[in-house]
């Protein structure tokens, strides 16, 4: 059931991509509009337009998986089965996502017009009441059908809030839009969004496809579960750096359009050195104590693979700074480079897939993961992106390196000190060895204080 539900929710992530880059490509239009005589007009009518399109894609795209499903079940392909409610509740998770699709034109506009904290709080606050709903799901039902609508129900219902009431309240405009727009006119916002839907497409498949695959080619389910359960910290991390660049993006794709060169190369040299920071900080205090907390959640049931663990994490703390380069470049309409990139990344990373899941398992898919992001996502993206932006790359990147090594090391270092001599054992044990972990590196960190020190480090980051 728990490797059933993994691929569930991987399959929901996946849905997102129905989406195409029309998030992206709104953002883009609406700051585009802000150097335009009728600001408010022309984006009251392009976002009516394609709040059209939104519920269009709904419909059509809810359809297909609903006759898809009907005429091949995916229990039969994904090896579930045996299990009675596998189908309706990956339906009720792929259909329900597709729903939430709208909130994305919303929450686009939001960014563009400085309100991108609330569409963030507001959601996280739906996915806090999603996993509430869940734990009461759990208690009360126990069911696969029941965990998945506890899962999407707050998103929908957030969703409605989002387009049918706060997006109006906050932006009267919007009530005069008009959406009396071609299907030729509707066409060409897919064909723009093109570049974008690749970036996201690949992005989601390095993030959710691994678990299908691995459900696809590895016959063991508790490998199966393994490498799902392994995976949640890593797409976290990488999760969170993202979520970090956006607002920092947004601000490089403004400089970027007025051409304010200078502060552009500054903010974007900070911007990655903090993105790198995190991510470390983040990879040293895992690698010592994923094992106990991986132990504690499987109640043992699953064993931890440290090869596996160490591969995902240690790659997703190299792979950070070009995170922040896929973010500028969505921000800075660089369609073409998108395409080029993005698109290779997600042929590589399905080439070694393929062959190195059969011939590694679940260890040959974080290989392929890690391998096609740091060969192509950073080596490629993140050295054009740098390239354009930043006088001095190399010496850049290097001083990155530097800085993720110091602080993974050291807090590992740290880290393995303090799980050795922690007293206790089972939850105790890692509570106690974490409290001592961030005590140690609070007080590492505590000359940071002083902002004499803050500003001389941050002088000395190479841009």
């Amino acid at each position: 059931m728990l490797a059933a539900w993994l691929v569930i929710y991987a399959a929901g992530s996946l849905a997102v991509v129905a989406d195409a880059g029309l998030q992206l490509r709104a953002i883009n239009r609406f700051l585009a509009f802000k150097a335009c005589r009728d600001c408010d007009g022309r984006t009251a009518n392009y976002y009516a337009a394609m709040l059209r399109i939104y519920f269009a894609v709904d419909v059509g795209l809810g359809v297909l998986v609903l006759v898809g499903a009907l005429l091949l079940p995916p229990s039969r392909s994904l090896g579930f089965h045996e299990m009675a409610s596998f189908d309706l509740a990956l339906l009720v998770m792929t259909v329900g996502v597709l729903l939430v699709l709208p909130a994305n034109l919303v929450s686009g506009l939001y960014r563009a017009r400085g309100r991108y904290s609330r569409s963030v709080w507001l959601q996280n606050g739906a996915l806090l009441l999603g996993q509430i709903a869940q734990l009461v799901a759990l208690a009360t039902n126990g069911g696969l059908v029941a965990v998945a609508l506890a899962f999407v129900s707050p998103q929908i219902l957030l969703m409605i809030y989002l387009v049918a009431y706060d997006a109006p309240r906050l932006f009267p405009f919007l009530r005069a839009g008009r959406s009396g727009r071609s299907w030729r006119w509707a066409l060409g916002q897919f064909r723009r969004a093109f570049p974008f839907a690749v970036a996201n497409l690949s992005e989601l498949a390095l993030v959710n496809a691994p678990v299908l695959m691995v459900s696809a080619f590895v016959v063991d389910r508790v490998a199966v579960a393994q490498w799902g359960l392994t995976r949640v910290i890593a797409s976290f991390l990488r999760g969170l750096c993202a979520q970090v660049t956006l607002p920092i993006a947004a601000e490089l794709g403004h400089d970027y359009a007025i051409g304010d060169r200078e502060r552009l190369r500054q903010l974007y040299a900070r911007g990655s050195t903090l993105v790198t920071v995190i991510a470390s900080v983040i990879v040293a205090g895992l690698l010592p104590f994923w094992p106990d907390f991986f132990t504690l959640w499987t109640h043992g049931s699953i064993p931890y693979d440290a090869p596996l663990a160490h591969i995902l994490l240690l790659g997703s703390a190299a792979v950070a700074p070009s995170l922040l380069a896929l973010a500028f470049a969505n921000h800075s309409n660089r369609g073409g480079l998108l395409v080029r990139t993005k698109g290779l990344q997600l042929v590589v990373f399905l080439v070694l897939s393929i062959v190195l899941i059969r011939l590694l398992g679940p260890l040959g898919a974080a290989i392929a993961v890690v391998a096609s992001d740091l060969c192509v996502q950073f080596g490629l993206l993140g050295f054009v992106i740098m390239g354009a932006t930043l006088r001095h790359p190399i010496r850049h990147t290097l001083f990155l390196a530097a800085v993720m090594a110091a602080i993974v090391l050291s807090g590992w270092a740290i880290g393995v000190g303090v799980a050795s001599l922690a007293p206790g054992a089972g939850f105790a044990h890692f509570i106690v060895e974490c409290a001592i972990w961030s005590a140690l590196v609070a007080l590492v960190a505590s000359p940071l204080m002083s902002k004499r020190l803050r500003d001389g480090l941050i002088a000395r980051v190479p841009a």
